[in-house]
């Protein structure tokens, strides 16, 4: 789907913008659509690496050539309400073993976790829902079915899913780059203009500089590609520098370059103010397919490791219009 009308134009729940969760993809449809792949594509092998607190099974793909390769890892639906980087995250699944991306696997592992919630994403939690504003076939939010925002929980590690994610993917790969993907809400802006997204690297002082260079450059190589489209606008994330996000966390225990990437607008939420109307699907799921292929093309041709980390200094740091709340 084309990417028309840019950045900030697409209209908010409040705004006449409706919001069906029926078109998004389900648990199951998700599971569904990694096991057609799996089938079809050699390079890739599907893992379970643990399960939800409901018993949902969570998923990871692996495209593994050589272990020598660097390896990139993308993370989604931390937060089950955040869904449109899973959804194109599928759609960059579906292109990796095959047709434009093929080429590309022979330098570089690619790790793939989307929806790390599923309880959240499929609204099976052990809490009320009743004032979740989104129409379809079911809610979503933000925290997992112990009522849990696990992106809070990187160093406790007191959940299933984060237990899963670090004993099985984190600890167990030689990972040099990760990409956190979540959504934030719709009213951030740089110079009184919405952007599409937000971007920005560990902020912890546990992480060495070497660690935060190599999330800037990665963050320079997703900056050019998105910002520069005419359609995308990107902000300096303001966020936090606790160790039990995933941005920061990651990075100090494993030494892993981390960036985090928040796209425009929410699927679900009790505040209208965070959900952003199904009209901005097409674009904001492009500028999820924009950010993960142009970050393994860099990955794998080795330019990541010389991009210029200069627009840092100069990146604006989003501010709040009337209604927006930090995510993370």
């Amino acid at each position: 789907m084309a990417p028309a009308q840019a950045v900030g134009g697409g209209p908010n729940n409040n705004e006449n913008g409706t919001t069906n969760t029926s078109i998004l993809h389900t648990y199951d449809s998700m599971v569904a659509e990694l096991t057609t792949q799996d089938a079809k594509q050699s390079a890739l092998d599907l893992e379970v690496i643990g399960q939800s607190v409901k018993g949902r099974d969570l998923y990871l793909a692996k495209y593994i050539s050589d272990p020598s390769n660097p390896t990139i890892l993308f993370l989604t639906q931390q937060h089950g309400n955040e869904q449109l980087t899973t959804e194109g995250t599928l759609e960059v699944i579906k292109h990796l073993g095959s047709g434009r991306m093929k080429d590309v696997l022979k330098d570089i592992n690619i790790l793939v976790v989307p929806m790390l919630n599923p309880d959240g994403a499929m609204g099976d939690v052990n809490f009320s829902l009743d004032d979740y504003i989104a129409s379809g076939d079911r809610h979503l939010t933000r925290y997992n079915a112990n009522n849990v925002d696990i992106n809070r929980d990187h160093v406790a590690k007191t959940q299933p899913e984060i237990q899963a994610l670090h004993n099985n993917v984190l600890s167990a790969f030689n990972i040099d780059y990760m990409i956190d993907l979540h959504h934030q809400g719709t009213r951030s802006a740089i110079n009184g203009e919405l952007v599409s997204g937000s971007i920005l690297y560990p902020t912890t002082t546990d992480v060495s500089e070497e660690v935060r260079e190599g999330s800037k450059r990665l963050g320079s190589i997703v900056y050019q590609n998105v910002d520069s489209t005419g359609w995308g606008r990107l902000g300096k994330y303001v966020g936090g520098t606790a160790n039990t996000i995933a941005r920061n966390g990651i990075a100090a225990e494993y030494g892993i370059s981390t960036l985090l990437f928040e796209m425009r607008g929410m699927s679900d939420h009790y505040n209208e103010d965070y959900v952003l109307g199904q009209k901005s699907n097409g674009y904001l799921r492009q500028q999820t397919i924009l950010t993960l292929e142009s970050t393994i093309k860099a990955v794998a041709d080795g330019s990541v490791e010389t991009a210029d980390t200069s627009f840092w200094d100069t990146l604006p740091e989003q501010s709040t219009l009337l209604g927006e709340e930090a995510d993370e």
